[in-house]
């Protein structure tokens, strides 16, 4: 029996503060929604990001 392999899903991270969709990253599905500080252009801060997919 071959393992099936996860195909890799582009999902975006949205800022928290803002909603602006700022990155776009390419992960396996599954596990737990990332949770990240990255830098928001508009507010000009680092700010939370979570992810969402489209």
């Amino acid at each position: 029996m071959a393992k099936s392999k996860k195909k890799a899903e582009s999902v975006f991270l949205v800022c928290e503060e803002t909603g602006d969709y700022n990155y776009t990253i390419r992960r396996k599905s599954g596990g737990e929604k990332l949770k990240l500080k990255k830098y928001s252009p508009r507010l000009r801060r680092h700010t939370v990001h979570v992810e969402k997919k489209k």
